[in-house]
């Protein structure tokens, strides 16, 4: 049996980034309005920013786009300008996204659990379109990246802690336990997706 041949590396055309960057934003946001509707969270900067829109009159996107700032020295040193320059771009229209599709489109009923595994699904597959065009959503994985380089301390432990904290956090100030039962369940649902279809082996491109 031959062996196939490696796949060559190609870079994305500028249009190929700025349309991944416009529905991933798309996707993402509209997780986030999902979560905010029910009251629910999800993991990592994302789930801060929910949850204290929830708490204060703050919106998620200003929340999300101002918590996101320092990240982006962590992210250039760890990853560059290039990376850093399309991180803070997604970022902004992720911010913009979830602030402003509220004026297009009114959610009138949604059941907790749905919200929880739709907002899993449509966030998962949006940070699959930002991590493919070479761009994050910030927070605590570029942290988690520098600590490692910095300190050797996995990063998959830093992000793990984070989560912890947050959800503890969540579960005492959330309306019912089974709220972050939910979130618990979407967030976990997030981390499956990106696991399995963000793979070198299986997909190409920069």
């Amino acid at each position: 049996m031959a062996k196939r041949e490696p796949h060559k590396q190609t870079s994305h055309a500028l249009w190929e980034d700025a349309l991944a960057f416009c529905i991933g934003a798309l996707l993402v946001g509209l997780a986030i309005n999902f979560l905010k509707f029910a009251n629910l969270i999800t993991g990592q900067t994302a789930g801060l920013g929910v949850l204290i829109d929830q708490l204060t009159p703050l919106s998620f996107g200003q929340v999300f786009f101002l918590i996101n700032l320092p990240f982006y020295i962590f992210a250039y040193i760890r990853m560059g300008v290039r990376f850093t320059v399309k991180t803070a771009i997604s970022v902004t229209l992720v911010s913009l996204s979830a602030d402003y599709m509220p004026q297009v489109f009114t959610i009138e009923s949604l059941h907790p659990l749905f919200a929880a595994f739709a907002g899993g699904v449509l966030a998962g597959f949006g940070l699959l379109a930002f991590f493919r065009h070479g761009a994050s959503l910030g927070g605590v994985g570029v942290v988690g990246l520098w600590a490692q380089d910095r300190w050797g301390v996995q990063a998959g432990w830093i992000q793990l802690g984070f989560d912890a904290v947050l959800f503890l956090v969540a579960f005492l100030l959330l309306e019912t336990p089974l709220l972050v039962i939910y979130s618990l369940l979407g967030a976990a649902l997030v981390n499956v997706i990106v696991g399995v279809n963000h793979r070198q082996d299986r997909y190409i491109g920069r």
